[in-house]
């Protein structure tokens, strides 16, 4: 059946678009001066893009605020000027000086730039109106935005505002040799778009369809450039680190291990579009910790990537899969859990090397090569990974890709020989078809993945076919996955093997001319998963209703019913308590409602509530986060999760809670001080994580972390009494990292 999907795939990925008239770019005949002012000559010379449409709240008219933008170009920068008008002086909105700021009513103008025209792969670079600076990587055409915008990459450039009587300016300069494009090249896509949050407004250079992204590359227009672009010369860039530490392990009773350690990457331009990287004992120590989830579910949780190491051109890795279901995962390099506290902690890497990048309009490569550090303490033996992606595209915005991913385990008897173990390792071979048609409107995936192992056994294989068809009053959505019960994708993510699944969704939204709704309308989806062994397993039909103010908050209400039968005994409560057994198959009730509140407010919410009927018993539950601004230098905010869970005797109850207070202070666009506090009884950790960070120079950086973890509540484990607030581990480490280019 998923094999019927692909050629009509095919057909629509080609649809056409038409194309704006594009904005020409002159090189400078003056040398510029990023200081916020437009007095060189080089700026009055330059073609203007205006006249922006809004995308948000509506997408038939002009913005209320006219935008101006102005490109030029020298040897080595790329430099762009902003004029951002109001009608009258006004206050805008930041949530701190902290880069790479991330909200629906910030006021900032960001950049999307298309190098190779491809409509999937670009950068993203933004600054607000009070300086603050973000910029990101662009995957899979920026269709399903934040999911599709990593704003984690970090690179060199530079930029100026002012904030001034009836407006507020940005003038930007970004070195060639921070992004990726071919020589000989005389036009990219780009796009412009700004957030205003006076006015309430969205507004795009090149028209959107409201409903989606900005972030989109489905909508660019031409940048057209006065010559062919030259290379960019060699690129060269060191990024060494020295790393102070000492570490406590309460727990395990250790001796203080105070240790220096020195490593650092490398990055090196293989012509214009192809990168190579380098990663020599790298540490990861200045990273912020995970942001716990209570899990009630019988499957492991999926947490980001937020290493720099592994980010650029990380889509052409982890973009292999779908939701669910990824055949690589790169945090299964370098991270791994420790048992006694449950948390997440590094695996030293020996070092290693990735080359990703474009060999030209159509093709992209990427080797991937990691050698991890053997750990006495938990049994863990050094293990090298290795991934292997081409990708082409095909059609307008498609491509097709293949990749092989091999983890070999070594012994090794002293710090310098290795041997390998050629029966204990574990590959994987797969194909992938990735559709995004040109007027973004239909996008889908399909792929044939297959595991091995020195088992040799069948049924390692997982296969998804799904689609979307999306325009602004109606989404429809279809996935059918199946996964044998074998496969074992040990470099990936899959939550769960053995399954058939099929999942089909639908939401219509109205537009009413209204000055309270933006829109809203109905929905249900239906997920249905079996297997070859007990029928159908799990489902859950939901029956929903979606509004969306015009000031930015949102409200949604779903009805749901649940099917599961219990292939493996499972405690409800995820407490330790009695487990269900095997074969019991429960049906059951609730409803879930969210609400987010005004995101231009100082003070700002989302909750979201769970309630009804659990397995045998019930759950009331709430989520959310309120979060306060004190403009511009800090944000005080509290992330929670409570759940109420009353099953009959003699199963155990429980009451969960997650709370996570969190400070975000800003002295500086330059100086950063967060602390995150986590008490989580589910996993008996109350972990603080403290980090200041000093950004003396663009991408170099002084970090002080300081991290501890206590007992959230008394246990008795392995003859031994642990109490609530007894100290676990702890930290602090104190990281300098420098940014070289040669």
């Amino acid at each position: 059946m998923p094999y019927r999907f692909v050629f009509y795939f095919l057909i629509i990925s080609n649809q056409v678009l038409a194309q704006l008239p594009g904005l020409n770019i002159k090189r400078a005949t003056s040398a510029i001066t990023i200081d916020g002012n437009m007095d060189e000559a080089a700026w009055q010379e330059a073609d203007a893009a205006g006249h922006f449409k809004q995308l948000f709240p509506f997408d038939s008219s002009y913005a209320k605020a006219p935008t101006e933008i102005r490109m030029t170009y020298d040897d080595h920068f790329i430099y762009i000027y902003g004029v951002m008008h109001n009608l009258g002086a006004r206050k805008y909105v930041t949530p701190s000086l902290k880069r790479d700021y991330r909200g629906p009513g910030i006021d900032g103008l960001s950049i999307t730039i298309d190098t190779y025209q491809d409509r999937t792969n670009g950068f993203l670079f933004g600054v607000n109106a009070y300086g603050v600076q973000r910029e990101g990587l662009i995957a899979n055409g920026g269709s399903n935005g934040g999911d599709d915008l990593n704003l984690s990459w970090d690179n060199k450039w530079f930029s100026e505002t002012k904030m001034l009587a009836d407006s507020w300016v940005c003038e930007i300069a970004i070195p060639f040799k921070t992004i990726r494009f071919k020589e000989g090249i005389t036009q990219w896509h780009i796009n412009f778009y700004r957030i205003d949050s006076h006015y309430n407004e969205q507004s795009t250079w090149s028209p959107f369809p409201r409903g989606y992204s900005p972030t989109s590359l489905a909508f660019s227009r031409d940048l057209n450039w006065d010559k062919p672009l030259g290379h960019p010369g060699g690129n060269v860039s060191v990024i060494p680190y020295l790393a102070a530490k000492n570490i406590d392990n309460f727990q395990e009773k250790l001796p203080t291990d105070r240790s220096i350690s020195v490593g650092g990457d490398a990055k090196i331009s293989v012509g214009p579009a192809l990168n190579l990287d380098l990663t020599v004992n790298p540490d990861f120590s200045q990273v912020e910790v995970d942001q716990q989830v209570t899990n009630l579910s019988r499957f492991e949780i999926f947490y980001p990537e937020k290493r720099q190491f592994f980010l650029e051109n990380a889509d052409l890795f982890a973009s292999f899969g779908a939701g669910n279901m990824r055949p690589f995962f790169s945090r299964r390099i370098g991270v791994t859990r420790d048992p006694s506290t449950g948390q997440n902690i590094q695996n030293q890497i020996y070092g290693g090397a990735r080359l990703s990048g474009k060999i030209n309009n159509n093709w992209r490569i990427g080797l991937l090569t990691m050698q991890a550090a053997k750990d006495d303490a938990i049994n863990l033996p050094s293990t090298n990974y290795t991934v292997a992606a081409v990708q082409r595209k095909i059609f307008a915005r498609s491509n097709i890709g293949l990749m092989m991913i091999n983890k070999q385990t070594f012994q090794d008897s002293s710090a310098t020989d290795f041997k390998i173990m050629p029966n204990k390792y574990n590959r994987l071979v797969g194909i992938d078809y990735n559709l995004a048609s040109k007027n973004n409107r239909w996008s889908g995936k399909a792929f044939y993945h297959r595991s091995f192992t020195q088992d040799k056994k069948d049924s390692a294989y997982a296969s998804t076919v799904a689609f979307t068809y999306n325009k602004p009053n109606i989404e429809i959505d279809l996935t059918v996955q199946t996964v044998g019960a074998n496969y074992d994708p040990q470099v990936g993510y899959v939550p769960r093997k053995r399954f058939n699944r099929v999942s089909p969704e639908l939401y219509y939204s109205w537009y009413p001319k209204s000055t309270l709704i933006n829109n809203h309308g109905p929905g249900f989806d239906l997920d249905i998963i079996g297997n070859d062994l007990h029928g159908t397993t799990d489902w859950d039909f939901n029956i929903w209703y979606k509004i969306a103010f015009q000031n930015t908050s949102n409200f949604f209400i779903r009805l749901r019913r649940d099917y599961v039968y219990l292939f493996s005994a499972f405690d409800p409560s995820r407490s330790g308590g009695l487990e269900i057994v095997t074969g019991n198959e429960f049906y059951y009730n609730s409803v879930i409602a969210f609400f987010q509140s005004n995101a231009r407010r100082r003070l700002n919410f989302s909750l979201q509530t769970r309630s009804g009927e659990y397995f045998n018993g019930h759950r009331v539950n709430l989520d959310g986060n309120i979060s306060y601004r004190i403009q511009p230098h800090a944000i005080i905010s509290v992330d929670f999760s409570l759940n109420r869970i009353n099953l009959p005797s003699p199963y155990k109850s429980a009451n969960l809670i997650l709370v996570s207070p969190k400070l975000d202070f800003t002295f500086t666009r330059k100086l950063f001080w967060t602390t995150f506090i986590q008490y989580n009884n589910q996993n008996n950790n109350i972990n603080i994580n403290s980090r200041l960070q000093w950004r003396f120079k663009p991408a170099s950086d002084l970090f002080l972390v300081y991290t501890d973890n206590y007992f959230a509540e008394d246990q008795f484990k392995e003859n031994i009494q642990y109490y609530s607030g007894q100290p676990k581990l702890r930290a602090i480490v104190l990281k300098f990292t420098y940014w070289l280019n040669l």
